[in-house]
């Protein structure tokens, strides 16, 4: 409340008013004369607001939208909680107490081991004899049964030159793939200019028509093989007979090493080389090499760039064993031409060739007998057969030793396969594959009962567990039927398989998982084939 100076000015009870007796004579002014009006301050006055007190009673909360929302803990786990183990200290309560729930009845549990140990051990010792998941691996990769066709790569100068794919063959990583173009039918060989060439299946920009190196050679190149640990070398046989090595990463000039033209080099064609560790130098490795001159030579690196002979051997008709000898064999001639090898994986000296004359030979790095006659040359040559196996009705083109058993596979021109053991003479059974010429034929390195053959249809792949008597699949190297003339699998990408055909095309083919992964009893299963064929 405010106080105006109009307003008669309040006063205590019992005093007089201004300008009546008792007025204090001392005043300097009396009001009831003119002039009544003056300034004066006086004491305010306090009023309460109803109106404040009366919204406050119509309102609980200013600052909340709705009302009071009450909240309790409803959930929980369990109704009890208790620490077994913590890293502090425990009373000696807690600590009696929880020994007293997990005490162990250890006569009871005596008792139950020995009523069933003689069952249990029964038991431990059927599973332990089963072979129910013998060979069993867990695959974790998505089941593919389909065989696909991941690249078709070709040199085309080559092809416009009606070159063929002669030889193919993977580097140590398992990602570079070579070939070698020649000629296998008719035509002059010794003048006619050839290419060996490579292409890296793992580069981004991969051009299946630009082969990431391509080295010109004089000759036909009539086989390739990469060494079996440095990826950027790998070595060829001509058809002069000349031996040459390349290292693919030198762009520039990639020869390397090569055997020149001497008295020791083949006459013949080389049709195939294989790479042999070197015992005394372990990084060091020899080459080896067969031609159809009959001649087995190991060839070693020389710091001048060439390869100089190491030892040698023949293979004389008139050395091959009696028994199993060919009436269609002319006596008077010397030389028995040499087609392929290969070396068993169970004896480092034991290695088997396929020859002209349509029958293999089993031979030995280490024999001592001298060939007859003696061939001109810087060391004398040996004759390395020992067991002669029975024959096919024409040429031996390939060979093939099985990486799981003392086996090996043989195929030729009367498009036959023949699977031999090296003890015996007679094969253990013989298919007829083809109408046309089997030209190569090869183990599978990771499934035992599984090949493949190259022939002039196609690419047959067998998987003896399945059957003896047809392919499982027979895959078309292209439209026209051509002859597939080599091929080879993958070591390190055992999924890959590479064949090289007549059109001067090489094919990747991606298999499926039925020929990669090996089924339980499989090495068993191929034991008891090999005995049973026998018997």
């Amino acid at each position: 409340a405010r106080s105006f100076p109009w307003e008669p000015e309040a006063r205590t009870a019992g005093a007089p008013r201004a300008g009546t007796a008792g007025s204090d004579p001392r005043s300097p002014r009396d009001l009831s004369r003119p002039g009544m009006f003056a300034d004066r301050t006086v004491p305010g006055a306090d009023v309460q607001s109803l109106w404040r007190s009366a919204r406050s009673a119509r309102c609980e909360a200013k600052t909340c939208q709705t009302g009071k929302i009450s909240t309790a803990e409803a959930a929980a786990q369990s109704h009890t909680a208790r620490d077994a183990a913590v890293q502090t200290e425990q009373s000696k309560d807690d600590v009696q107490d929880f020994q007293q729930e997990v005490r162990v009845d250890y006569n009871g549990l005596l008792s139950f081991l020995q009523r069933v140990e003689n069952t249990v051990i029964k038991e431990l010792n059927k599973n332990w004899k089963s072979h129910a998941f013998d060979g069993f691996e867990v695959n974790w990769t998505d089941q593919d049964e389909t065989v696909l066709c991941l690249h078709t790569l070709s040199y085309p100068e080559a092809q416009d030159q009606n070159l063929q794919v002669t030889s193919v063959s993977w580097n140590a990583t398992g990602s570079v793939i070579a070939c070698s173009y020649g000629r296998l039918d008719n035509g002059d060989w010794s003048t006619e200019k050839s290419y060996v060439c490579t292409w890296n299946l793992d580069r981004r920009g991969l051009n299946p028509q630009h082969p990431d190196l391509v080295v010109d050679v004089p000759s036909s190149v009539m086989c390739l093989a990469f060494h079996p640990s440095q990826p950027s070398l790998i070595a060829g046989g001509l058809f002069s007979g000349e031996l040459v090595v390349w290292d693919t990463s030198r762009t520039e000039d990639p020869v390397i090493w090569r055997t020149g033209m001497t008295d020791d080099t083949h006459t013949d064609p080389v049709y195939q080389v294989h790479w042999l560790p070197d015992t005394k130098h372990r990084n060091h490795a020899r080459l080896l090499s067969v031609g159809t001159d009959g001649k087995i030579l190991v060839w070693r690196e020389e710091r001048d760039g060439r390869l100089a002979l190491a030892e040698g051997f023949a293979i004389v008709a008139q050395q091959i064993p009696r028994s199993t000898r060919l009436k269609k064999v002319a006596w008077g001639e010397a030389a028995v031409g040499v087609t392929s090898l290969s070396f068993s994986p169970f004896d480092a000296g034991v290695f088997v060739v396929g020859v002209e004359g349509g029958y293999c030979l089993r031979c030995s790095t280490s024999a001592q007998g001298p060939a007859l006659p003696r061939p001109g040359g810087s060391v004398p040559l040996r004759a390395p057969a020992e067991l002669a196996f029975s024959p096919h009705a024409g040429p031996v083109y390939s060979v093939s030793c099985s990486p799981f058993h003392n086996l090996f596979l043989s195929c030729g021109t009367d498009g036959q396969v023949h699977l031999h053991s090296m003890l015996q003479t007679q094969p253990l059974f013989a298919l007829q594959l083809s109408k046309k010429y089997l030209f190569c034929v090869c183990w599978s390195p990771v499934r035992p009962l599984v090949f493949a053959a190259a022939s002039g249809e196609g690419v047959h792949l067998f998987d003896l567990g399945r059957s003896m008597q047809k392919p499982t699949v027979s895959l078309k190297q292209s439209v026209s039927d051509c002859p597939v003339y080599c091929l080879e699998f993958n070591t390190k990408h055992t999924r890959l398989l590479a064949a090289g055909d007549a059109a001067g095309t090489v094919k990747v083919w991606q298999l499926s998982s039925d020929f990669t992964e090996q089924g339980p009893r499989e090495m068993n299963h191929l034991e008891q084939l090999a005995s049973e064929i026998m018997d």
